[in-house]
């Protein structure tokens, strides 16, 4: 029912809903506050007494008078003896900036999203994701809701060596396993244990992300040193000559060129970490969407003593979840428990074990081969209209990931 009062007090429309919906106390509270607000009361405006309220919205006086009390005591309204309830003066709207009366239109290509290196957000399993999350609460042992080991749940850890063993050939037990908040955490704890461990410089690949690894080694006390990238990937030889005994690379699919680490490569790299006591930093990002053939197995699984592998659920799920991973040689372990530790304790206990039921349940497995056959089509179709409208252009790189490399015309002018 909707009643608008008039009277002794300001003209205001109240619905009552009488039919299943909230209490009719806390239906005549809320929508006093959200005139209060909103500034359909004013401040000062005085309300009408209870009674007549009352007796308009077909409420008992009792009712009327305990919101009024309520509101009160919230600082919404005001009241002395002898005079009537009014809006406080501290309560009342404040002007804000006006905005347009229509939002700007947004591009044609606003349905998709064209950032390199970023998942279709609209693939996201949020069905399966709300089912794990809600089975976990469900069945979870009280334990699971307190603080938990800062270095990961032990049944994620476990759940994740097995799946990096089966799918990504890595040579990884549970206590190797870090669970971090995403990449960039992952990334940034290494490098401080690598500085704690007398590391003072970071070969990076060159065309790569040196810009975003830049500001991570800079935290961590360590200058950057950019090493070329061939049709080979990284090149060994010039690391060599770099002096630096950390290296961070992205051999399954290299950003952005597309190369896969080739195998004699692969063979120079351990040999390089063995001989330097160095440490190879494997960024597997994208690993799992490989659309040709099956993706080339992990580095870390030849030299599990000198490669520390980092993954993540950003790319396979989506980046919201934070979640990922380092797997470690036991010379790094210590350093990195500690610095997650200090960082924020480790990451929430609950999330965790929704992604070990997710893994465990094959749901995991079942949402990559669907994103998978859906961004190998899109290539298919990508490559294809290149092929129709831009004949001359070639593209490069491996059927993978989430980009391609278009190589422009000598001359084209990039920026139109």
């Amino acid at each position: 029912m909707a009643v608008e009062w008039a009277g002794s007090g300001p003209e205001l429309l109240i619905a009552i809903d009488r039919e299943g919906g909230a209490g009719l106390r806390s239906q005549l509270e809320d929508q006093l506050r959200e005139a209060v607000r909103e500034g359909r009361l004013a401040a000062e405006e005085r309300l009408p007494s209870s009674r007549e309220l009352a007796r308009a919205l077909g409420l008992s006086r009792g009712l009327v008078q305990d919101c009024y009390v309520q509101l009160q005591a919230e600082g919404y309204l005001t009241s002395r003896p002898g005079s009537a309830t009014r809006v406080a003066a501290g309560a009342a709207a404040r002007p804000v900036a006006s905005t347009p009366e229509t939002p700007p239109v947004p591009p044609r290509h606003a349905i998709a999203d064209f950032r390199h290196g970023v998942p279709d957000l609209r693939l996201a399993p949020r069905e399966d994701w709300a089912w794990a999350v809600r089975e976990v609460c469900r069945t979870a042992p009280n334990t699971a809701f307190d603080y938990g080991d800062p270095t990961g749940e032990r049944r994620l850890r476990e759940v994740l060596a097995a799946y990096l063993r089966r799918v990504r050939a890595v040579a990884a037990a549970a206590d190797q396993v870090v669970v971090c908040n995403g990449m960039a955490q992952a990334l940034g704890l290494v490098l401080r244990a690598l500085a704690a461990d007398g590391v003072d410089a970071l070969a990076v690949e060159d065309p790569g992300a040196i810009g975003s690894t830049t500001e991570q080694a800079h935290a961590a006390g360590l200058t950057v040193l950019p090493v070329p990238v061939d049709e080979d990937g990284l090149d060994v030889a010039a690391l060599e000559r770099s002096g630096a005994r950390a290296v961070l690379v992205t051999p399954a699919h290299q950003w952005p060129t597309g190369v896969v680490l080739a195998g004699h490569r692969r063979q120079e790299l351990i040999a390089w970490a063995r001989r330097h006591n160095g440490v190879i930093i494997e960024d597997d990002y994208d690993a799992e969407f490989r659309y040709d053939r099956d993706p080339v197995g992990s580095v870390q699984g030849l030299g599990p003593d000198c490669v520390v592998s980092l993954g993540t659920v950003s790319k396979s799920l989506a980046p919201a979840l934070r979640l990922g991973w380092v797997v470690a040689p036991d010379r790094l372990l210590g350093a990195l428990a500690h610095g997650k530790h200090v960082a924020d304790r480790g990451s929430p206990s609950l999330d965790q074990l929704a992604l070990a039921l997710l893994v465990e349940s094959g749901r995991y497995d079942r949402h990559l081969r669907r994103a998978r056959a859906e961004y190998a089509a899109r290539r298919e179709t990508l490559v294809a209209a290149l092929a129709t409208h831009a004949p001359g252009l070639r593209v490069t790189g491996l059927a993978a990931g989430f980009h391609a490399v278009l190589h422009l015309p000598a001359g084209a002018d990039e920026d139109t």
